[in-house]
């Protein structure tokens, strides 16, 4: 891609449950609507292909509690499986990230990934297991330890899922692996405590803007953030996909009823303009920061968790 080039974007909050037919349906309207649009690159949510899970966990839960979890977990798939090939397929010469749960082999064991693939319709390009679990998450999925951006022909991509937003080391370690866009994947809820009545309003939704912003404008690159909508199980999701341009500003954004956002950018010379004067990687002392500081005291019961 030359530094001239320009790249359409979109972003998508929609609806994806345990239907893997409804599923493929989706995905492919979505992918047909964006090629109209003339779309490089596109970002589906988190857990597209057999949905999310239906509620979050606790260590606390009684055997009943994990029995039926475990029973509602979604199902898993191999990346060389026949169906992230069967969207491949679709996804012919366009750029297209999207989540499902991974299954995978580790010490001649099964184990399970929350996992983002970025893929074209020449296979997958490169995939990123979620590595910060929040609210039980660890009982239905195994955590990642490495975040690393990859070359794709949209340029360089760095992929966060969900929770991993919220940890601002993620995104700066892709930016410093050369990402010039990072796609944050979401399956976002409302809060799980006094909920307001309306998702505008919402705690958890203001947070998900917040990061949004805040990890775009830290890093200075591109930030294409998706996420689902609806219900799922006793979850309530937020929506709200967006494109924030390097300065931090939302470029386009689809609301919290969802649907596609667009946007077309040169990215390099966005870059190029935002970092010309403050730069924020270049600027970095990282002599200066405590990165194994000792954490500090917290009651062992918050009363209301950080993120679900």
């Amino acid at each position: 891609m030359s530094p001239t080039d320009q790249t359409t974007i979109t972003v998508v909050a929609d609806e994806f449950g345990r239907d893997l037919d409804a599923a493929y349906g989706t995905i492919a309207r979505t992918i047909a609507t964006a090629r109209e649009r003339g779309t490089d690159l596109l970002v589906l949510p988190e857990a597209c292909l057999g949905g999310y899970l239906p509620s979050l966990g606790s260590v606390h839960d009684d055997e009943e509690t994990l029995a039926r979890r475990r029973r509602n977990l979604p199902p898993a798939f191999a990346l060389d499986g026949p169906e992230l090939a069967r969207v491949a397929a679709m996804a012919g010469d366009m750029t297209v990230l999207l989540g499902l749960c991974e299954r995978a082999e580790e010490g001649g064991a099964e184990v399970r990934y929350n996992t983002a693939v970025a893929l074209t319709g020449d296979g997958v390009l490169a995939a990123h297991r979620k590595v910060h679990q929040p609210l039980g998450e660890n009982l239905s999925y195994s955590a990642a330890s490495r975040f690393e951006a990859f070359d794709s022909p949209v340029g360089r991509i760095g992929m966060l899922i969900c929770y991993d937003k919220a940890f601002p080391e993620a995104s700066r370690t892709l930016a410093l692996d050369g990402a010039e866009i990072i796609a944050a994947l979401s399956a976002w809820p409302t809060a799980r405590t006094a909920a307001a009545d309306r998702i505008e309003d919402d705690r958890w939704k203001k947070r998900f803007d917040l990061y949004d912003a805040a990890r775009a404008l830290d890093n200075q690159v591109v930030w294409a953030a998706s996420n689902q909508t609806g219900t799922f199980g006793s979850l309530r999701f937020v929506g709200n996909a967006k494109v924030v341009g390097p300065g931090g500003d939302v470029r386009a954004e689809t609301g919290v009823a969802g649907g596609l956002a667009t946007v077309t950018l040169d990215v390099h010379a966005e870059l190029a303009a935002v970092r010309q004067g403050m730069y924020a990687l270049r600027d970095r002392r990282p002599s200066a920061y405590r990165l194994d500081a000792v954490l500090p005291d917290y009651p062992a019961e918050r009363p209301e968790p950080a993120y679900a």
